[in-house]
């Protein structure tokens, strides 16, 4: 149970999948605008993850590791067959239950489908030889710091709407600024664990 602990928790902060291992930074930037919409997606994003985990570690231990099929090769491309199947899903939730925030995501709920975040949580899930229980608690840690990345920089990019920005500045670059000084500062967790 500890290690399950330690996994999640490294997965949340140490090795944040955003500002660790820069991955993900499509939906990042493009939903990190709102609080509410950040909020929304770190959520779907979790689910996905968790669910792709579940998902794609027996097909990979079962199916693709078999000696006698030889299709180890197709891993990708299965894995991105999984993800797109879960993210129809969640769309297809989202559009049935709250339309506010399928309307809000916008472009960035199919995206989720491509997120390199939630393909290489299941991809470094196998690498790391982490077994199944490990893998979705990884990728549910991984969520979880996808979510707490997503809420941090929403709020301070609120703060930094309303403050004065040089105009060549304003927009994508404060951006990308603000996500570099995040990964500093979570880069102070890296000896943690």
């Amino acid at each position: 149970m500890a290690e399950i602990l330690l996994i999640t928790l490294a997965a949340v902060v140490v090795n944040n999948y955003v500002l660790a291992r820069i991955l993900g930074l499509c939906p990042f930037i493009g939903l990190s605008t709102k609080l509410s919409d950040a909020v929304g997606m770190g959520v779907a994003v979790t689910f996905v993850m968790g669910m792709s985990a579940a998902a794609t570690w027996p097909i990979q231990k079962y199916i693709l590791d078999n000696d006698k099929l030889q299709i180890g090769f197709m891993q990708t491309v299965v894995f991105i067959l999984v993800i797109a199947s879960l993210v129809q899903l969640v769309d297809l939730f989202l559009l049935k239950f709250i339309p506010n925030l399928h309307r809000a995501f916008g472009i960035y709920l199919p995206l989720i489908t491509t997120n390199c975040c939630i393909l290489g949580v299941t991809i470094l899930n196998i690498s790391e030889k982490y077994g199944f229980v490990a893998s979705v608690f990884n990728a549910i840690g991984g969520g979880i710091g996808f979510l707490l990345a997503l809420a941090l920089m929403a709020g301070i990019r609120e703060r930094v709407a309303v403050s004065n920005v040089p105009k060549s500045l304003q927009g994508a670059p404060i951006a990308f600024i603000l996500t570099g000084l995040m990964a500093l500062a979570f880069l102070g967790f890296s000896g943690m664990m």
